[in-house]
């Protein structure tokens, strides 16, 4: 079946997607390591205070109001200025000033990526040379064909079903999965199976989905409206969800998430002589500035409460007596929890692909903006922010979800694309390609399972290809019934 996959199915008339997109490399803040400390939490109370700023209350014509304000905080003369601050800090300042106080990491991530109105991902085009970053699917189309290869093999593994769902969790542009049908397009079994949803809060990004997968509408009796989407690359119906609740159960699905746990938001925890608190973001105390700080919480907080101390007995004595820092993320551990639950009931599996590490996660946040690594607290909206992906979690997760399946990995991208055939792959694409479209595949290739600088490479130097193969990791959830998947046989 492989090795039919590569040789026939997945070469697209033979020649090769070309790409001009620069890759970077991602930094990872290493684990702070200092003597021992055994978790716990004091309520003991901090020096910091917030002060807020009413503003004027007057009332004229036939009434007068006398207000005491000897207790009050007395604004600056230029308080009341017109601000040059974004929509999106405004908003953020708002929340910390009336909602209470200072806000999480992950309040404040989750602000800065999916806000509706001012959000990063929400109204722009934010991948490829020409944004901010770029994803793998974007550097070659063997990434996307390679994930079609292990689609169909677990489709296979599930016995062929004649319906069920692929579900792609953070689509970006669409790229990995116009990659995906066109490289699977002659095995018509499967197309005919195929119910493709596309998890994608941004209203612009769905807009290139449609454009990418060469959506179309088609008239079919029984549907609601009389019509459905349908991409013009398989045929097959498409559908676009906010969230993974409201795709359909009842059919078996396979699930991919590249690069979306990445975006999840993550709570930070710093140990103090006090015990672990959490790190929230407050408005800077210099009212001339236009900024945000990190400040501590001075006791315990909900999350330190659930999600750390949940995430603590997960992990080994040892590991949690060398960290000053763990970052949690329990909307992964919620997400990861509902895509357990639905292959566990209805079959299929999952594949997660993403930067992370097999342990427990430090201080890893990270914001890029053009390519290049910036401020977290600086500009928010503007720029990425991301933090690696704690595979052990996504693990437990899973396994407390349900009895029903097995976990995999993670395994190296390099490893899990080996085994697939990539190799054979881009030995066929360079026989059929002009000589501008086999640097293209070498560069590309390089990316996906080199490790470090592509020691080929002879062009400028601050444009020298970065292998993404051992710091990209794959993790495979799926139903017990289906046995071991690809690429993850020991």
């Amino acid at each position: 079946m492989l090795r039919s996959l590569l040789s026939s199915g997945l070469l697209v008339n033979g020649v090769a997607r070309t790409t001009s997109s620069h890759s970077f490399s991602l930094l990872f803040n290493g684990v702070a390591r200092s003597p021992g400390h055994s978790l716990y939490f004091s309520s003991e109370s901090s020096s910091q205070s917030l002060s807020k700023s009413p503003d004027d209350v007057e009332q004229q014509n036939f009434t007068t109001l006398s207000i005491d304000r000897s207790g009050l905080h007395n604004p600056t003369d230029h308080s009341h200025m017109p601000s040059s601050d974004s929509e999106l800090v405004k908003h953020l300042k708002s929340l910390i000033k009336f909602g209470g106080g200072p806000i999480s990491v992950a309040k404040y991530m989750e602000e800065v990526l999916t806000n509706p109105n001012a959000g990063f991902y929400i109204n722009r085009d934010v991948f490829g040379s020409g944004g901010d970053f770029v994803t793998s699917p974007e550097v070659s189309q063997m990434f996307g064909e390679m994930v079609g290869v292990w689609t169909m093999c677990l489709w296979e593994q599930m016995g062929q079903p004649k319906k069920f769902n692929l579900i792609e969790l953070g689509p970006g542009r669409g790229t990995l999965l116009a990659d995906l049908l066109r490289g699977t397009s002659k095995f018509q079994k499967f197309t005919k199976s195929l119910r493709l949803h596309l998890v994608e809060c941004s209203p612009t990004l769905q807009k290139l989905q449609q454009s990418t997968l060469k959506c179309m509408d088609e008239d079919v009796a029984g549907c609601n409206d009389g019509k459905r989407t349908v991409s013009a690359l398989s045929g097959a119906p498409v559908s676009w969800h906010v969230d993974l609740e409201q795709v359909p159960l009842g059919l078996p699905s396979i699930i991919i998430a590249h690069e979306f746990y990445d975006a999840l938001p993550v709570h930070q925890f710093q140990k103090t002589p006090r015990g672990w608190c959490e790190k929230l973001i407050d408005v800077e105390e210099e009212e001339s500035t236009a900024g945000f700080r990190f400040v501590l919480s001075p006791q315990p907080t909900t999350a330190s409460v659930l999600h750390l101390v949940k995430r603590c007995k997960w992990a080994p004595k040892e590991e949690l007596a060398n960290l000053e820092h763990i970052e949690v993320c329990p909307k992964a551990m919620e997400l990861t929890h509902a895509m357990a639950k639905r292959i566990g009931s209805d079959g299929g599996g999952a594949l997660i692909i993403d930067y992370g590490h097999n342990r427990i996660i430090s201080d890893s946040l990270q914001a890029i903006r053009k390519h290049k690594f910036v401020n977290i607290l600086d500009g928010p909206g503007t720029a990425d922010l991301s933090a690696y992906v704690d595979f052990p979690l996504v693990r437990h997760s899973a396994e407390e979800a349900s009895e029903n399946v097995s976990v995999y990995g993670p395994i190296s991208q390099s490893k899990f694309l080996g085994a697939l055939g990539i190799n054979f792959r881009v030995e066929a694409l360079l026989e059929n390609c002009t000589d501008e479209q086999a640097e293209s595949l070498r560069t590309g290739y390089w990316r996906l399972v080199g490790d470090g600088e592509a020691p080929f490479w002879e062009g400028p130097f601050e444009l020298t290809p970065f292998g993404m193969g051992s710091r990209y990791q794959a993790m495979a959830i799926v139903n017990k019934k289906q046995g071991v998947p690809i690429s993850f046989e020991t």
